[in-house]
């Protein structure tokens, strides 16, 4: 089964449910289990957070969503300045902020910046799918 969806979303923190229920409605629909639901509306969130926050000179983004087989593939555009992922300090271990690249490479299979000089970033995710009913696969012993 392939399915994609694409919306271009005001930078408002409103937008954020919009796309996270597009997204999981698609899923559910697939019969995505719930785990990997969350996973995905999780790093969805924090994108599309850091967009709000850190996109300044943007006054829209674009998130598509795909998924092929037993991958969803999600990319969230800006059109702000861009940033280097790599230039962004490790958050302390008691700060209430700041852990949103840590969180999406936490859950996603795959996490890629592309910088488009001037022209902002995109965030890829990828996570491997599991659907109901799938039998697990074994676990290899040693």
């Amino acid at each position: 089964m392939e399915a994609t969806i694409a919306l271009r979303l005001p930078r408002d923190a409103a937008s954020v449910p919009v796309i996270r229920q597009t997204l999981d409605g698609t899923l559910r629909s697939l019969h995505v289990v719930r785990p990997i639901r969350e996973d995905i509306e999780l790093m969805l969130s924090e994108a599309c957070a850091n967009v709000i926050k850190h996109a300044v000179s943007s006054d829209e983004y674009t998130v598509s969503a795909g998924v092929y087989h037993d991958r969803c593939v999600i990319r969230v555009v800006d059109t702000g300045a861009g940033f280097d992922p790599h230039s962004v300090d490790e958050p302390s271990p008691g700060a209430e902020h700041g852990r949103g690249l840590q969180i999406m490479r936490a859950l996603a299979d795959d996490v890629r910046f592309t910088q488009r000089r001037e022209r902002g970033t995109i965030v890829s995710l990828e996570k491997r799918l599991r659907f109901e009913n799938e039998t697990p696969s074994p676990t290899p012993r040693p």
